[in-house]
């Protein structure tokens, strides 16, 4: 057999035997709760333990290209809404996500001075502890860059803290909720109650009753208002009809408003207050007009604004939404479109056909994959990763590395991309594929590369690594529940997302999902992954520099 496999192949075979056996091994679940490919890095680690060693050159190449493409398709993901996050309350859950990284690190550095254990080692026992594979990674290139010394004993910590640090932090989430008495019923409501996202579409039934507007087209309404709306139909005299920027308003004409929760008190003061219709109650007066949804599948189109098309002179149909990435957008005439946006049309059915053409609507093209922006912006993420950045009273300065920069570049390319008529657009299975690829790329280097010295780091001593990860774990997400519950009245389900995301765990936040709420608890948790995943990075960097100091 050895003499089959030998050289690059037997490096690949065993690569693929560890990558395999741990994705089936993170099939298993206890109790409802599963390490996922995690297992992949303990599998790695029993194999090199038991002489099934890859060569350094090979191991070094898979472990960076992994963690690269890893975070770069992460970055890409969640790209497009970063920014936004920060609107309604996004800045107030990265602050409390910033506050339990600096407590995180404050009880690694305690932890370390109070039981004498090396602070390099420890800080690969916070990364385990708080889920955090790139801030690994950054930590191990980090030492090896700064120091010449062999990484490996950062991945032993890591992989000795990582299990219970999945577990410590669903324990908190259970824990708090009972301390809470919390009733999920209740905390949905409440959330359902408040308008959570003001840039997300809300429909409207005016009667325009307001003066200021008799005998006004809505061309020049909208430009003397600072208010963003789209006017999707128009009811005069027993009439429907799709209005243009010339249509006159008339008293009593009934408007059909399409607007963001922001802009609605503002439409009541310039129309008239709202009256009791449905969507349905307009579809039932009129059969001429139809609505339906057509996406964007031209690559020519990313980067054009809604209004360069001029849909609605040409062909008589109004865009009345957008959906882009599960959200609902308001049609402005200067939002950017990029492909893979949904456009709602309203209209008649020849028209809808036209606009339908000029836009592809071919969901076939979705499937081709956009290359060109990931290759090139792992360039970029490379070379962007290595400027040194330099911090007061840390002798050496911070590189993003490997694992910040291309996570920072694929951000910006993900938000920016549609403005500079890059096509970003990836299904989000081919993203899910890369990603997953990527990281059991990354473990199962990292555990081929620990095994062989991993055993002896736990008869050595390495068994309190399990108690030092667990702290790490649950005091500085057990302070924030505190603080976010009673400080700031956060909703618990906005808590769940905001510890979940702060300790980059997703094991966690599938949990959350699962027993309490889908949707909420995913969008705390998308605001502030993200600026996280690039602080836990930065992170790890500093304090193995403070170690090496």
């Amino acid at each position: 057999m050895s003499e089959i496999l030998n050289g690059v192949v037997r490096d690949i075979f065993i690569l693929a035997l560890v990558m395999g056996l741990g994705l089936l091994f993170g099939k298993f679940k206890v109790k409802g709760v599963s390490i996922g490919a995690t297992w992949i890095l303990f599998i790695g680690i029993v194999a090199s333990h038991f002489g099934l060693i890859v060569s350094p050159g090979t191991l070094a190449f898979v472990k960076e290209f992994g963690l690269i493409i890893f975070v770069y398709s992460i970055g890409l993901q969640v790209g497009p809404g970063f920014f936004h996050s920060f609107a309604s309350g996004g800045v107030k859950l990265n602050l409390m996500s910033l506050l339990l990284i600096v407590i995180g690190a404050g009880v690694t550095v305690a932890l370390s001075a109070i039981f004498g254990e090396d602070l390099a080692t420890m800080t690969g026992v916070m990364s385990g502890a708080v889920t955090n594979t790139p801030g690994l990674g950054a930590a191990q290139q980090t030492l090896a860059d700064a120091t010449g010394a062999n990484p490996s004993i950062l991945a032993s910590g890591y992989a000795v803290a990582y299990p219970l640090g999945v577990l410590g932090v669903i324990l908190v989430l259970i824990v708090s909720k009972a301390m809470f008495k919390v009733d999920i019923k209740k905390e949905k409501a409440a959330l359902d109650g408040e308008n959570v996202s003001e840039d997300q579409a809300r429909r409207m039934h005016c009667q325009v009753e307001n003066p200021a507007v008799f005998g006004h087209n809505l061309s020049n309404l909208m430009k003397d208002v600072s208010a963003s709306f789209v006017v999707s139909r128009i009811m005069h005299d027993g009439e429907i009809s799709i209005p243009g920027p010339d249509t006159v308003l008339s008293q009593g004409d009934k408007l059909l408003i399409v607007t963001s929760q922001k802009y609605v008190d503002m439409i009541r003061i310039l129309f008239g207050e709202e009256i009791p219709m449905h969507v349905t109650d307009w579809q039932e007066m009129d059969h001429v007009m139809i609505s339906r949804k057509v996406t964007v599948t031209k690559s020519s189109l990313t980067g054009k604004k809604l209004g360069e098309l001029n849909i609605r002179a040409k062909y008589g149909v109004s865009v009345t939404r957008i959906k882009r990435a599960g959200i609902d957008l308001v049609a402005r005439p200067n939002l950017y479109l990029q492909m893979g946006d949904r456009l709602l049309l309203v209209g008649p059915a020849k028209g809808i056909d036209g606009v339908s053409e000029l836009v592809g609507n071919a969901d076939a093209a979705l499937n081709k994959p956009n290359l060109i922006p990931v290759f090139l912006g792992i360039v970029l993420g490379v070379l962007f990763g290595s400027i040194p950045i330099h911090f007061p009273g840390i002798p050496q300065p911070v590189k993003l590395g490997l694992a910040g920069g291309p996570l920072i570049i694929a951000i910006l390319i993900g938000y920016f991309g549609p403005k500079w008529r890059i096509t970003t657009y990836t299904t989000t299975s081919a993203n899910l594929m890369i990603r997953e690829i990527g990281l059991s790329l990354f473990l199962a280097a990292v555990g081929l590369g620990a095994g062989e010295g991993f055993v002896s780091s736990i008869v050595a001593g390495g068994y309190w690594w399990i108690l030092y990860g667990f702290l790490i774990t649950v005091i500085p997400t057990f302070i924030i529940s505190l603080i976010a519950r009673y400080a700031l009245k956060l909703n618990f389900l906005q808590l769940c997302g905001l510890v979940a995301g702060g300790m980059t765990n997703p094991i966690a936040l599938g949990f959350a999902q699962s027993n309490y709420d889908q949707d909420y608890v995913s969008v705390s948790y998308a605001a502030v992954y993200p600026l996280t995943m690039f602080l836990r990075v930065l992170a790890a960097q500093i304090l193995i520099l403070i170690a090496v100091a």
